[in-house]
């Protein structure tokens, strides 16, 4: 804070929210910043406070220093009338979590501390690549939130689709937007690739992809430089989308897809050693190396603008691709790993899989641990 002179020293010593004397102002700016370069600070804002007879410098402290020795340094200046550190309140009321009407029955909402972890990463800088059906970009709860929107499949019609739309919904929906969901990684960026489609009078129909149209969409995604790939489907072995695999997973990206018991070894490309299988946390029979992740009624995006109730194996595998997207941009690795909790046959532990947590520091630890050292984004 600097000293306003009283008003009878002033030239203009009217106030109506802005300075009345831009001489005076002009001077005590000068000051500030004098005292802002001297210190390594950088002004943020500044205000007059006439019944406090104070001019307001908010000034912004280096990430190698603290706000408590800077203000400890400041109040020895005698151009100064004092310092102090800028305090944040918070309202006693509650409302929602996050701005998302059905946020709170999304399982990942409790069981992962998604809020939290959205408070140390979102996926941004991330590009998701969803193959799978027809995706509907312009749902309120997903527009904005894609690089690309590409059809591969032949002799289908063009139309949004139940399970593309859901699928990208669990990966991607806006965050704090007052409809909907949030995304297990709001702020990635998603491909929306259509390989696959809907088929059939069966309620819900079935959604079945060929070897040529997901040929066409890994090579798209590869080309694209998606750091995690999306497959919420499995079938047989397959040559040429083994080699595409191969080579998504040369270049470092997380290929996440469904692991389906009725098949051997869980179906491709499951079964393919580098990519992360993942199943229904629900399934009772579930390989030490499958995942489990939130499978059973997750509301999610549908056509037409709207949200449904949806479950299977499909949905779990999108909230490891999400997951992958945080740690990938939270901790800057080409190859993330996910974390189990112990004692749990494969079911992820989202927080550990994000941040370093050991015996001396637990997840609200890490959280804040994370939180408190985040560069601004």
């Amino acid at each position: 804070m600097l000293r306003l002179p009283a008003p009878h020293f002033r030239p203009n010593k009217s106030y109506s929210g802005a300075y009345g004397d831009k001489a005076s102002a002009s001077a005590r700016r000068r000051i500030a910043e004098a005292i802002a370069r001297r210190n390594g600070l950088a002004i943020d804002d500044s205000w007059p406070m006439p019944l406090l007879g104070v001019d307001c410098f908010v000034m912004r402290v280096p990430e190698s220093g603290t706000v408590d020795a800077m203000v400890t340094r400041l109040t020895g200046d005698p151009r100064i009338l004092w310092a102090q550190p800028m305090q944040l309140y918070r309202a006693l009321g509650s409302t929602q979590t996050q701005g998302d009407p059905l946020y709170p029955v999304q399982p990942a909402a409790g069981a992962w501390r998604l809020a939290d972890l959205h408070r140390v990463a979102t996926g941004r800088g991330i590009t998701v690549a969803v193959i799978d059906s027809e995706v509907e970009t312009k749902h309120p709860d997903l527009i904005g939130q894609f690089a690309a929107n590409r059809d591969f499949v032949v002799g289908h019609p063009d139309t949004a689709e139940q399970h593309g739309t859901g699928v990208a919904g669990v990966i991607g929906a806006k965050s704090d937007n007052g409809v909907g969901i949030a995304g297990v990684a709001p702020g990635a960026r998603m491909l929306a690739l259509r390989a696959c489609w809907q088929t059939g009078p069966s309620a819900p129909p079935r959604t079945v992809c060929d070897t040529l149209s997901l040929a066409k969409a890994l090579h798209f995604a590869i080309d694209s430089d998606a750091q995690v790939i999306n497959l919420s489907l499995s079938g047989p072995f397959d040559p040429l989308l083994a080699r595409l695999v191969s080579i998504a997973l040369s270049r470092h990206v997380s290929v996440v897809a469904a692991y389906d018991p009725s098949l051997p070894k869980g179906g491709f490309p499951a079964s393919e050693a580098g990519v992360v299988a993942v199943a229904d946390q629900a399934l009772p029979s579930r390989p030490v190396t499958v995942y489990g992740a939130p499978g059973r009624d997750v509301p999610t995006t549908q056509p037409g603008g709207k949200w449904y109730f949806v479950n299977g194996s499909s949905y779990a595998v999108a909230h490891v691709s999400g997951l992958l997207a945080l740690t990938r941009e939270e901790r800057r690795t080409a190859s993330p790993r996910v974390a189990t909790t112990l004692g749990a046959r494969g079911a992820i532990d989202a927080c550990a899989t994000l941040l370093p947590i050991s015996a001396t520091c637990n997840c609200s630890c890490a959280i804040q641990r994370a939180v408190a050292g985040a560069k601004p984004r």
